[in-house]
């Protein structure tokens, strides 16, 4: 059997590829695994035939061990060996890790079909052209496994969506429709999306530690990847090929990943956007530098304090994770940069902080913790602290002058919210 991969990147080397590594049945399921475009990861791993060292930065030491999950690697632009992989009856699995705002969902959760890159596939796909967005490459994969009878398969999604498996579902099946309505059936009835809730913070390499890796591992490697001690992964959903023993590398089989799903959103990614934006308008460079501030301290309390009462889990279990992430969070030795977590804030806000907005507004307290975050990220937009990266943002940096207008934005039940609107004007200020 074969697992394709889409998103060859420092995540999804730290995260999926180290768990089938280390299944017992690792050498029954390869990854082929896609980048998103370069050319550049999926060349250095070839050249290293696939392995890359894995440098685990604890508190106080550092561990390497050398992964050896990917089999070969592509370019996320050879839509040959992705069709043809695709097709494959023996490719049982299509994970993924490609940010949130790759899956281009529109607000009610489905394909934003006016948006550039979906039109773009769209007219692509009637021409006969190649189509190059995250949704147009799942349809295009699994068109071509319809025609070449490969059989159901399973698409996990192992990105930070609230229902990532869910989300993925609806906007395949969105542009299906659009392009080709009579694959609709076929991919319902042959595709299962799983749900997955995910957790690794996996900072970017530099070249300290690739000398770093170089010198545990034993191993010359050009693209090492470093990761916490910390992992979890949760999963929900059938595979109707198969899947690795994931289980035996500590993962979970739930019937429902959501509770957990809403603890690591609102709490670790949720925490995260907090200090990304206020921390570093302090001055801050990373996460551990963050959590030292006793101000972003007490600031990253009062959050936690809104968003557990949005998590359905017990009480003590929420409370033996928020020490948990604290340590986390405080580990000196990853170096976790805010501005990197800054990224694509238009796509990460509304579903780490609106929730908790929301359900504190509909119960009368003022949230004044989620008021920080939109206020930090308001500011962030404006040009505080770490640099906006985030290709989605334009509306919001044409409003970012008024909190009022960027809130109406995000929610428009919210931005008739008169008071909550002048907590936000005074906080941005």
């Amino acid at each position: 059997m074969r697992i394709v991969h889409l998103g060859l990147g420092n995540f999804f080397r730290a995260h999926q590829a180290w768990y089938t590594a280390n299944a017992p049945d690792a050498d029954r399921w390869p990854i082929a695994a896609f980048t998103g475009r370069s050319p550049d990861m999926a060349d250095a791993l070839n050249a290293q035939g696939g392995r890359y060292s894995l440098l685990t930065r604890g508190p106080s030491r550092d561990e390497a061990e050398i992964v050896s999950a990917v089999d070969v690697a592509y370019a996320g632009t050879d839509l040959e060996a992705w069709r043809t992989h695709l097709a494959s009856p023996r490719t049982a699995l299509l994970t993924l890790t490609v940010t949130e705002a790759a899956y281009l969902r529109s607000p009610d959760g489905g394909l934003a079909a006016d948006h550039p890159l979906a039109v773009a596939d769209l007219r692509a796909w009637r021409r006969g052209e190649p189509v190059s967005s995250v949704p147009g490459r799942l349809f295009a994969g699994l068109a071509e496994r319809r025609v070449y009878g490969g059989g159901p398969i399973a698409v996990v999604s192992c990105d930070n969506l609230p229902g990532n498996g869910t989300t993925t579902a609806r906007v395949v099946l969105d542009f299906a429709a659009l392009v080709e309505p009579a694959l609709v059936p076929w991919i319902r009835d042959h595709v299962s999306f799983v749900s997955t809730m995910v957790d690794r913070i996996t900072p970017r390499t530099t070249p300290a530690d690739v000398d770093a890796a170089a010198s545990l591992a034993g191993f010359p490697d050009a693209v090492p990847v470093v990761t916490e001690p910390y992992s979890e992964w949760l999963l929900s959903g059938v595979f109707p090929a198969g899947r690795p023993a994931w289980e035996s590398s500590g993962a979970r089989f739930v019937s429902d990943v959501h509770p957990h799903e809403q603890r690591k959103l609102l709490l670790l990614n949720g925490g995260h956007s907090l200090l990304a934006y206020t921390a570093s308008a302090r001055g801050h460079e990373t996460i551990a530098s963050a959590v030292a501030d006793p101000v972003c301290r007490g600031w990253l309390d009062q959050w936690w304090d809104e968003a557990v009462r949005h998590v359905p889990l017990p009480p003590a279990e929420l409370s033996a994770y928020r020490v948990a992430l604290l340590e986390r969070f405080a580990n000196p030795r990853i170096r976790h940069t805010l501005a990197q977590i800054a990224a694509d804030g238009s796509q990460k806000i509304p579903i780490r902080v609106l929730p908790v907005l929301r359900g504190e507004r509909a119960a009368g307290r003022p949230a004044t913790g989620a008021v920080r975050v939109l206020a930090g990220w308001i500011a962030h937009l404006r040009g505080a602290g770490a640099p906006v990266a985030d290709a989605g943002a334009g509306p919001f940096l044409q409003r970012a002058a008024s909190p009022k207008a960027v809130l109406e934005l995000l929610d428009p039940d919210l931005g008739t919210d008169p008071s909550l609107v002048t907590e936000l004007e005074a906080a941005t200020r």
